[in-house]
């Protein structure tokens, strides 16, 4: 059932059940986190490995700190710039949080989501709520509620609509427990803004396959069913595949075949459209069941690396 019920939402998650919640990000698959068979839910719905944490959303920094040994200075001072927003960041867990939720790792992602209508959500709560995407694992992630009721229907007691995402790809996730930040998942906050916060360039350690710091770092992921090739030149690409049902993913203001089903991120290079687009799209462009899915690489600044990381994972075979 899709709504926009926020009492009863809360009520369903009090009773142990999964909710579909929107951000700004993309929609997550919510339950109580403190509620270990609650958590296990998640993974079950999702089919989700248990050896890929999940990240923990409370309604603002004083809410985080009863989850975490601490707070760093680098953690609080980019949690005041950016939060409510597409910043997770990776602090020690406190023993409050149950090893389910972080895959055993003493490390857990928290985030404050900027939506609306899941801060008021948390606002009713007396627990912060653990949430992945809200999808099956490694497929394109919802940016609607409709994506949701698609891809997991009734195995979800409700799911709470708040129109599209803004953002429209997963938040950035900073480990804050080294001496210097890095960053373990590209996301909806660019690397340069983060700079300007914390006065040097971080450092970038995003893949991960085996006991996964932060959700995201595995190589495969983001996959619609279709083969999906990252292209460097798409003409050569086409006729490489020209024997197949091919559709392609663009960007900017170059043209291909009219005869071959396509879909342009922005037509004037906006990485922030781009974003918005990307799973969307990209859902659209499997649902019209092509063999393969020919995507361009965007240029690599800004939320363009997010893009071409979420890109890149989609093409792993």
């Amino acid at each position: 059932m899709i709504g926009h019920d926020v009492l009863l939402a809360a009520d369903n998650l009090r009773r142990g059940l999964t909710v579909g919640i929107p951000t700004e990000t993309v929609y997550g698959l919510a339950a109580n986190a403190l509620n270990e068979s609650a958590v296990v839910s998640i993974f079950k719905i999702k089919n989700r490995p248990f050896f890929d944490p999940l990240i923990l959303h409370v309604r603002d920094l004083e809410s985080a700190v009863p989850y975490v040994e601490s707070i760093p200075e680098a953690a609080r001072k980019l949690a005041d710039q950016f939060w409510p927003g597409p910043l997770t960041l990776l602090l020690r867990k406190s023993k409050l949080v149950p090893d389910i939720v972080t895959s055993g790792s003493d490390l857990v992602a928290i985030r404050v989501p900027r939506h609306p209508l899941t801060l008021s959500l948390l606002k009713e709560l007396e627990f912060p709520l653990a949430a992945p995407s809200a999808n099956p694992f490694g497929y394109i992630s919802p940016t609607k509620a409709e994506h949701v009721e698609q891809q997991l229907g009734d195995k979800v007691s409700y799911i709470l609509d708040g129109g599209s995402s803004d953002v429209g790809i997963e938040s950035t996730i900073i480990n804050c427990t080294t001496e210097r930040i890095q960053i373990v998942r590209l996301g909806g906050l660019s690397m340069e803004l983060i700079e300007t916060q914390i006065g040097y360039k971080p450092e970038l350690n995003i893949s991960k396959n085996s006991n996964p710091l932060a959700p995201g770092q595995l190589d495969k992921h983001y996959a619609p069913k279709a083969q999906f090739v990252l292209s460097d030149n798409i003409e050569e690409t086409i006729l490489k595949y020209r024997h197949n049902k091919i559709a392609i993913l663009t960007f900017g203001s170059k043209t291909y075949d009219e005869s071959i089903y396509q879909l342009n991120l922005s037509p004037t290079e906006s990485l922030e459209e781009a974003a918005r687009n990307l799973f969307h799209y990209m859902r659209l462009l499997d649902n019209y069941m092509p063999e393969v899915i020919i995507s361009v690489k965007l240029p690599s600044f800004g939320l363009g690396l997010a893009i071409n990381d979420r890109l890149s994972r989609a093409s792993k075979h």
